[in-house]
């Protein structure tokens, strides 16, 4: 049977877009009691940013820190601060809006606050595929950084007690995204980096993978050649078509899904803590044997863009977080059927997993 997925219904692209914002929060306000919530990367506390988000009486603005990835017992707080909030508005209330501002984690708690706010208990409840039984308040996602394809997904991943695994549901897609290629004009060289090639990964998984079909292809074979204009020739425009690289690799992946890299990755986030797109840089490097002509590409890439990935990881690493490791890349089985096949787990064992964790 077909799945017919959910995709972003209201989507609006454009240099200084970000400034229709409050007209675009408009329709949405109630004219009686309005409120909105605004989650925003703390990054931008003291930038200029800050002062042209629209912002009115009866809102509620939450600087949020992304040092580290989303965390479920994180997810809960900023949840319970809305509520808290909501309450003293009156007993029932629930905000006009949850808008998120910022990169894929900023983006990622957005989505997840939205719907938590509509369905009961914690969201380490709601890890795993198509467990959210409420629709989410009506949320908004504005992307600082591109290529992470949060925008667009139906996924908010995050680290719970056991696992780093998604709230994956057709209930997490946002409601309208704002695509402004300013925003992400000013971020360092190598986090972009790193958020871009999320997205180059993205697609390489993709297209490469069995999952694969003709409205995966045509999104993913898009945003493989943006990704090289934009690391590889260096093309004017960068950041418009970076952006875009974003959404169709997201798009990509909707109906399909990622792979190897993003599965080992997983495993490098929840016990090292690493941001997700510097672990599937890391881990993409010792993928030549599964995605020869991506890994060759990729380093041509970090060499045109000076990039340095640390090494060595494994070194110091305990028995018992390399295992843990191995678990939690193993939860994430679709993406290893993707990748290899109905016999994946003949080929993918533990000990070979573990194999490609001390190699990094």
């Amino acid at each position: 049977m077909f799945r017919n997925f959910k995709m972003v219904s209201r989507v609006v692209f454009g240099r200084s877009c970000f400034d229709q914002l409050d007209d675009i929060l408009y329709e949405k306000r109630n004219k009686t009691a309005s409120s909105m919530v605004f989650l925003i990367d703390d990054v931008f506390m003291q930038n200029k940013l800050a002062q042209r988000i629209p912002v009115q009486d009866q809102d509620l603005v939450l600087w949020v820190n992304v040092d580290d990835e989303p965390k479920t017992e994180y997810v809960d707080e900023l949840t319970n601060k809305v509520k808290a909030f909501c309450l003293e508005i009156s007993p029932n209330h629930l905000p006009d809006g949850l808008i998120g501002i910022g990169g894929g984690s900023t983006m990622d708690l957005a989505k997840a606050v939205s719907l938590m706010l509509t369905n009961p208990g914690s969201s380490a409840d709601y890890q795993g595929w198509d467990l959210i039984k409420n629709a989410a308040v009506y949320h908004v996602g504005i992307p600082t950084l591109a290529g992470t394809g949060a925008e667009v997904s139906r996924t908010t991943v995050l680290s719970g007690p056991e696992k780093k695994l998604g709230i994956n549901s057709d209930q997490t897609v946002f409601d309208q995204i704002v695509l402004d290629p300013e925003l992400i004009a000013g971020a360092p060289a190598d986090q972009r980096f790193y958020t871009g090639m999320d997205c180059y990964i993205h697609c390489m998984e993709s297209l490469n993978g069995t999952f694969l079909n003709t409205f995966s292809q045509s999104y993913g074979e898009k945003a493989l050649s943006l990704c090289r204009g934009v690391f590889l020739d260096m093309v004017p425009d960068s950041d418009d078509k970076l952006m875009m690289a974003s959404y169709c690799g997201g798009m990509s992946i909707a109906y399909s899904q990622v792979g190897i890299c993003h599965a080992l990755s997983y495993g490098l986030s929840y016990v090292l803590g690493l941001h997700h797109g510097i672990g599937n840089c890391i881990a993409f490097d010792y993928l030549e044997e599964y995605y020869p002509e991506g890994v060759h590409e990729f380093r041509q890439m970090m060499e045109n863009n000076s990039i340095k990935l640390p090494r060595n990881l494994a070194a110091d690493m305990t028995n018992g977080q390399l295992d843990k490791m191995v678990d939690v890349a193993l939860v994430l089985e679709p993406l290893w059927e993707n990748a290899l096949g109905n016999g994946w787990k003949s080929i993918m064992t533990r000990d070979r997993i573990r194999e490609l964790y001390q190699q990094m």
